[in-house]
């Protein structure tokens, strides 16, 4: 058996989807099933049992032996939740338990770990269990995560393997539900068809020009075939970013947004809210290497590539993968 926590959500039920395609249905999924706007995630998947995540550890605690595999990617992801204490609960204690019980039950894991732990990009985008300690988050999200990833490092109980996937800016299908946490790709693909224009944030930064701010977008699609192959391999134990490997502008998501739609291309620019000017990421790129080494072969879609399938092959229809 293989678990997923986080199921119902973006990445979790693309994982689903992705095992599926490789013939593996005895999946437990693990959430929060009271939110039903998600429901739609897990239509056409199959799988074992469905889960409350409330009720998950004590289902460890009966069938842990009978599990093969964890991927534990339920997490509290709104960048701008400031409940220290829902994030302790929900992204720090609550994986403790988990990985507790992956080690009790030597069931390797694979969690959900965040490049929001780099903050500003002071110590660089490196995998590096060196710098850790030394990340500085920009938000109480990122500090979860990070916080976990630090306690993480000083156990020297473990399960037989682990990974923590620092996942850079995610886009594709399944993030529907997601509102104003979904990807720039979603946004721009709802605001070109209400309006046939984009608002980008301007630059304050004099190193970038407006719309010239960079991230590494990485496609759902890339995100889960790497999630399947840290379960076919299970490589060294650490952390390991999870982004494109190539930052790209703000300005190239959207034009080929515009490009995928069959649209002429008309980007606007409106003041970066004051409240988060001090916050914002100018730049972020994943080193990719220490991946790249362990034998991960498959390549990565170029931002036009997975642009253009979430739109034709998903957006466009409301389809779900």
């Amino acid at each position: 058996m293989i678990v997923i926590t986080g199921a119902l959500g973006f990445i979790g039920s693309c994982l689903v989807a992705k095992l599926n395609e490789m013939e593996l249905k005895r999946l437990v999924l693990v959430d929060d099933f009271s939110k039903k706007y998600k429901e739609h995630n897990l239509v056409n998947k199959s799988y074992l049992h469905k889960i409350d995540r409330s009720e998950f550890i004590t289902w460890l605690k009966e069938k842990g032996d009978d599990v093969d595999f964890i991927f534990h990617l339920g997490a509290r992801t709104d960048t701008a939740e400031f409940d220290k204490a829902l994030l302790d609960e929900l992204n720090l204690n609550y994986s403790k338990e988990v990985w507790k019980w992956a080690t009790h039950h030597k069931i390797p894991l694979v969690y959900a770990s965040s490049a929001a732990t780099y903050g500003l990009g002071e110590h660089g985008y490196e995998d590096s269990h060196r710098v850790v300690e030394k990340l500085k988050p920009l938000n109480p999200y990122g500090d979860s995560k990070n916080d976990f990833d630090k306690w993480v490092l000083k156990q020297h109980l473990t399960p037989p393997f682990w990974a923590g996937l620092k996942f850079f800016n995610v886009y594709g299908p399944n993030e529907y539900h997601k509102g104003r946490m979904a990807s720039v790709v979603l946004h721009a693909y709802k605001q070109i068809n209400k309006t046939g224009k984009m608002r980008l944030f301007k630059s304050h930064n004099d190193k970038y020009r407006d719309g010239e701010q960079k991230r590494d977008f990485v496609y759902v699609k890339d995100v889960v075939s790497i999630c399947y192959f840290m379960m076919q391999n299970q490589l060294e134990n650490g952390l390991y970013n999870l982004g494109s490997g190539k930052a790209r502008t703000f300005k190239d998501l959207v034009n080929a947004t515009f490009r995928a739609m069959n649209r002429s291309i008309d980007v606007t620019y409106i003041d970066t809210p004051e409240d988060i000017r001090d916050k914002y990421q100018y730049f972020t790129e994943a080193n990719m290497n220490k991946l790249i080494l362990a034998g991960y072969k498959e390549g990565f879609h170029t931002l036009e590539q997975g642009v253009e399938d979430y739109v034709k092959n998903y957006l466009t229809e409301f389809k779900y993968y």
